[in-house]
């Protein structure tokens, strides 16, 4: 019985790792501040969309979204594998040029600037998930150990109106 959970536990990493092979070679680099507004989403991850509509709505009538300047940031404060996934935390963000005046409840996050390993991944939403399992997986294999900072994901257009439905997106992982 324990043998073979212990051998299908190996083979999903290794499919993991060819997954991610196939999908995006990671990097290593040293990531500029993010300046942005945000809304906090509380509940699970694949609803943080509600907050990204309600944050939408607020920006784009103060004239904030200047795409494709402008960047789409999801940041992820608590682990899945560790956190109730009602009571987890992520932040919605849009990046801003200058200082912007925010109220209710919009307000302002930083992510500054360090060093990530970063994959950028052409995906479909529901393989976002194994793209983070993949990159985490990635870090450790590779020698390199997590540090305090945000987990996030840039996004570098809008899956929702892409005729194949494919997200552009950055998944960042804080390293040292």
């Amino acid at each position: 019985e324990h043998q073979i959970s212990f051998e299908k536990y190996f083979y999903t990493i290794e499919n993991l790792k060819n997954w991610l092979a196939m999908r995006t070679e990671v990097k290593v680099k040293e990531m500029p501040e993010l300046r942005m507004v945000d809304i906090r989403h509380r509940g699970p991850y694949p609803k943080i969309g509600e907050a990204f509509q309600k944050l939408m709505e607020w920006a784009g009538p103060r004239g904030l979204l200047n795409f494709p300047k402008t960047k789409m940031v999801a940041i992820y404060y608590d682990s899945p594998r560790i956190t109730d996934e009602n009571k987890m935390e992520s932040s919605a963000c849009v990046t801003i040029e200058e200082d912007t005046e925010v109220n209710g409840e919009v307000g302002k996050v930083t992510i500054p600037k360090g060093k990530f390993a970063v994959g950028s991944f052409k995906l479909k939403y529901d393989e976002i998930e194994k793209a983070w399992n993949s990159m985490s997986l990635w870090v450790p294999e590779h020698g390199f150990e997590l540090r305090d900072g945000h987990y996030h994901e840039i996004y570098h257009n809008d899956g929702t109106q892409d005729p194949e439905g494919l997200f552009i997106v950055d998944i960042c992982i804080p390293i040292q």
